[in-house]
This record gives structure tokens, sequence and C-alpha cells, in this order.
């Protein structure tokens, strides 16, 4: 069963059976927020333009690697992002990323994921904003939090995957931000390691 993370939340990554899970997978889903008046009307809400990444940090606090639209595989061969969506349509997920934790680099502490509008809309344009964390071998979804909370940000720093006690646990960040991409969100990204 599914956890709804609230923001600051830590849950360790285990599979319902027991065990550790090895292979999960980020979703990044959207929809473009409805407009009213005239404009809703004729269909008017255009589209955003959301991009999902992982930023790979090592023990110093050192970013040693990122998988994003324009990466989609680590150099270590463990993350790979499946692809950029540039409007959030359709069902589900809209973008995701795959990882093989036993094979992230053992100099690696924290998986970074953010989420940034590479158009700069904020999320005042954005409804039904999520992320969730799935067991890749079993499609079941492990925990998912809910990032609509609209605002004037076009950035947001979603969640933290670490080691800790030769266990990986994920923290529910939710840390609003500005930038229209990972680049950008560096400062924010290393003062939540």
């Amino acid at each position: 069963m599914a956890i709804n993370l609230e923001k600051g939340q830590r849950i360790s990554l285990e599979k319902d059976t027991g065990g550790k899970l090895s292979r999960v997978r980020m979703g990044l889903g959207w929809d473009v927020a409805k407009v009213g008046g005239l404009r809703g009307f004729l269909g008017g809400g255009g589209s955003v333009d959301l991009d999902a990444s992982c930023v790979m940090f090592d023990e110093a606090g050192r970013a040693v690697d990122t998988i994003y639209y324009g990466q989609l595989y680590s150099n270590d061969g463990s993350i790979v992002h499946t692809g950029d969506n540039l409007t959030g349509a359709g069902e589900g997920d809209d973008e995701q990323i795959i990882v093989d934790l036993d094979r992230v680099s053992p100099n690696v502490r924290a998986l970074v994921f953010v989420v940034n509008s590479f158009t700069g809309q904020t999320f005042d344009k954005v409804e039904n904003a999520f992320c969730r964390i799935l067991d890749e071998d079993t499609g079941n979804e492990v925990a998912r939090y809910n990032l609509s909370g609209r605002g004037n940000h076009s950035a947001q720093v979603m969640a933290k995957v670490y080691r800790h006690g030769g266990e990986w646990k994920m923290h529910a960040i939710g840390e609003n931000a500005t930038g229209r991409t990972f680049r950008e969100l560096m400062p924010v990204m290393t003062a939540n390691l």
C-alpha cells in the first residue's frame, strides 16, 4: 500500500513483503491548470513544460552526475531518464527516472530529484502535479507526494533518496524554488542534503 507523503516525511525504501527495494522508478505527472472565463471555455490553457531531473551527490555534498532530458543516462549506468514530455498531456507519469539502487556508485550518498518549469511558468499554471516512487520490479506504488501547491514558484526540490545505515531511505523535501533548469536549483538542493 502506497504512503501519501507529507512535506518533510522520511520513509525506508523496503518492499511490502520485506527486503529492500533494488530498482525504483520516480514518476512525475502534471496537468495544465484549467483557465476560467471565455479563454477557458475556448480551451486556452496552453502547455507547461515541467522537467524532472536527478542529481547525484557524494559524501562531501558535491554533485557528481546529473540525469535529465539532456543526459538520459548516469555515468555509472544506474539511472535512466525515459525522456522529455513538453506538455504534461496524457494520464499517469509524464516523465520517469528509473534507478537501480544496487548499481549506484558507492561514493554517491544522495540522489536529489527536482522539477522545474523550463518555460518559466509558475506552478499557478499547473494542477494535479505529483511525484511518486514505484517498485520497478512489481510496478507497485511505494509512495506519492503531491506537488500541486499552487504558487508563484517555477521549481521544486521534490525528494531525496539517500543512504543511511546500509539502506536507502526517502525524504519528501517539497522545497519551492525558482529556476528554469536544475543548475539554478543547486543552492536549494545542497541546503537539503
